[in-house]
């Protein structure tokens, strides 16, 4: 097959940092929907190393979910046309993925847009992937990934596969976050928070005020098939953080949803389910180090359940732990989009010592 003229396209050195776009960007927004990712790649390749590690870095399935749904859909394309082109240089999220001497539209096009000094680092290993923010369009997230053979790319993708997910990871969080709130916020409630408990979150414009009591705060919303709520406490007088465990962090979660979050029966009550998926892991929230578990939760006594997502926030200065959880049920509906919202709203995370400096 012979390659696509680019006759369209001059030269771009592309920067290895993320690329991000400028206040004033009159550009259309790109195409394509949340969690969605057009890999671009020579079509004799989609079942070749290079495409697995790809599948298993972006596209892992989330078994913390109650039926496990990959974290994103991946969409594979070759090029055949400039109007193919066209197309995976409008997406969204764009991958384009190819050896740097493979003769191929894809690597034609990797090898056109790259300076020589690019390509002689990706021949020589010194560097493989280039994430690039609003290249095209704006709201864009274009990653190229390169190296001298497949072999060679396929296990360079995989050992900086957690490094890779999270460039997109910030770009998607930014994007919910936008969508989340686009509707309004309540800003009261989020006032209210952070006298109470010291903490908060920007709060979405339709949850409602729900168990409000000492050292512990609730908000739900209330659908009749998609219900979802979130609550909120803290502990004092903890200085170590080695004294926050996985098992600590289930103890309280589970005293704390026993005693506030309950059924419509007298003795039913939310607690973790434990035969499922469990993780733990670190992240930063707001300059704050954080522990995020993920799982799902069971009602004892009835037959519900669904997802949930818990932060635990160390404020060494003040000697606490936030802890703030959102949970869901609706069998009806996948879970996954509900989850990225939830991670939205909980990264917009804030102190009242924000506020009052």
């Amino acid at each position: 097959m012979k390659s696509v003229k680019w006759l369209l396209y001059a030269p771009v050195l592309f920067a290895i940092l993320i690329l991000s776009g400028c206040d004033g960007d009159y550009r259309k927004s790109a195409q394509g929907g949340f969690s969605e990712i057009l890999v671009v790649m020579d079509s004799d390749e989609w079942d070749g190393p290079v495409a697995e590690a790809i599948r298993e870095t972006f596209g892992e399935e989330r078994m913390t979910l109650p039926r496990p749904e990959a974290k994103y859909d991946l969409r594979f394309m070759d090029i055949k046309t400039t109007r193919d082109l066209e197309f995976a240089k409008s997406f969204r999220n764009t991958i384009f993925a190819a050896p740097i001497d493979e003769q191929s539209n894809v690597a034609d096009f990797i090898r056109a847009v790259m300076s020589e000094d690019i390509k002689t680092r990706i021949e020589d290993g010194r560097n493989f992937a280039f994430p690039l923010k609003d290249r095209w369009f704006r709201d864009q997230w274009t990653l190229f990934l390169s190296s001298g053979n497949e072999e060679a790319l396929a296990n360079k993708i995989r050992q900086d596969g957690s490094s890779l997910v999270q460039s997109l990871d910030q770009v998607e969080r930014e994007r919910w976050t936008r969508e989340v709130y686009r509707r309004g916020e309540q800003e009261h409630l989020a006032d209210s928070l952070r006298e109470k408990l010291g903490f908060g979150i920007r709060v979405q414009h339709d949850y409602r005020l729900g168990v409000d009591t000492t050292g512990f705060v609730s908000m739900r919303r209330f659908l009749h098939d998609n219900d979802r709520w979130i609550w909120f406490a803290y502990k004092e007088d903890i200085s170590d953080k080695s004294e926050v465990t996985e098992e600590w962090i289930h103890a309280v979660r589970d005293s704390l949803n026993r005693s506030f979050i309950r059924g419509t029966r007298e003795d039913s009550y939310i607690t973790t389910e434990y035969r499922r998926a469990i993780e733990t892991r670190n992240v930063t929230m707001n300059g704050y180090p954080a522990l995020e578990t993920r799982g799902t939760w069971t009602m004892v006594n009835d037959l519900m359940g669904g997802p949930f997502l818990n932060y635990v926030v160390f404020d060494e200065e003040k000697e606490r732990v936030y802890m703030m959880e959102f949970a869901q049920f609706a069998p009806r509906y996948s879970k996954r989009r509900f989850m990225n919202q939830f991670e939205a709203m909980a990264y917009t995370f804030h102190t009242d010592r924000e506020e009052d400096s």
